[in-house]
């Protein structure tokens, strides 16, 4: 079959879907550029949390909890508080006492213009563009103008994201990005949800407090920690909750690999997800662990970053300067 890009509709939400080998996406531009489908044709392998009967109203109404969407400003910021080393910003308050917190930004929600789409003999792919300016309805609360380009280019080595942010403005631009990627469970055509086990190459875990906000403590993982690294967490079946974690390297085929690994045990097929280094974090949740999906969240910084008391070397928290770029990559793909 030949590789494919093009402009269609998924019930009523548009999309441009790519073939390529073996594998089919759609990216729901309309709706942040989340891929709101990956699916391996060849192995049988769902990749993100889809529903057939899902409409755009469904996803718009939780859109941080389908698909693959890509967050800006991602997690927590305490009582909507974000502090630059130019400005300060006050942020909505989205989360609810006891929270009191800002969680996840606006881009995922986005309507992305669709720059380009074509395909070749080695891949198909789209780039999809968002202007933040004065426009948005967000803008009131971080007047700070940005260019934000996603590339997505899917081949048989699965389906590759490139994220690329662009500081059109005159103030620096806070920089902490994650996906809160949703990962389907189970993730193998016909699979069961007991045989998901996956790896996450932790480091130190980075203890929250009630309002799920950091202590700026940073413990040595526990045993239950540490069947993350050792390929034996169960993510489904069990409520996991906002576990975050310093990010380490897996070894994959012998080879350092930065990312995790969902392994389905009865047919042995992996799901695999390798993130660039700009990601020195993870995040795991599942919504209670019962609800047919598990987030491997990779974050550039940690909950609540430039509020911390802690050095940026630490927190990961970064600021694009005018005129400059800030660059993210990432992979999906299937191993047997």
């Amino acid at each position: 079959m030949s590789n494919n890009a093009q402009l269609t509709e998924f019930n009523d939400i548009k999309c441009v879907k790519l073939e390529a080998g073996g594998y089919e996406a759609l990216v729901a531009y309309e709706i942040g550029a989340n891929v709101i489908r990956l699916h391996d044709n060849v192995n049988g392998v769902e990749f993100f949390r889809f529903n057939s009967s899902n409409t755009a109203d469904v996803i718009k109404q939780s859109a941080e909890v389908w698909g693959l969407p890509t967050l800006y400003l991602p997690n927590r910021f305490a009582d909507g508080v974000l502090r630059t080393s130019d400005g300060t910003y006050q942020l909505p308050v989205n989360e609810k006492a006891p929270y009191n917190n800002h969680i996840h930004g606006f881009l995922h929600k986005r309507t992305h213009q669709v720059v380009e789409y074509n395909s070749d003999s080695n891949c198909a792919w789209v780039k999809t563009r968002y202007v933040y300016d004065d426009k948005d309805e967000f803008f009131k609360y971080l007047p700070v103008k940005f260019v934000v380009e996603y590339t997505f280019t899917l081949s048989e080595y699965g389906l590759e994201q490139d994220i690329k942010f662009i500081n059109t403005s005159d103030k620096v631009l806070p920089m902490s990005l994650a996906s809160h990627t949703t990962i389907n469970s189970p993730f193998v055509d016909g699979g069961k949800e007991e045989d998901i086990r996956l790896t996450v190459p932790i480091g130190k875990r980075c203890l929250l407090n009630e309002r799920c906000l950091p202590t700026g403590e940073l413990a040595d993982p526990s045993m239950s920690d540490l069947e993350y690294k050792n390929g034996e967490k169960k993510p489904v079946l069990q409520v996991v909750d906002n576990e975050m974690y310093i990010a380490g390297d897996a070894v994959l085929d012998g080879q350092k690999f930065h990312g995790v690994i969902a392994e389905d045990k009865a047919s042995g097929k992996k799901l695999c997800y390798e993130v660039s280094e700009e990601y020195g974090f993870w995040i795991i949740w599942n919504d209670r662990g019962f609800n047919h999906y598990f987030c491997p969240e990779p974050m550039t910084a940690m909950i609540d970053a430039p509020n911390l008391d802690m050095p940026a070397d630490v927190t990961g928290y970064r600021e694009v300067k005018p005129g400059e770029e800030f660059a993210t990559h990432q992979r999906f793909f299937t191993k047997l």
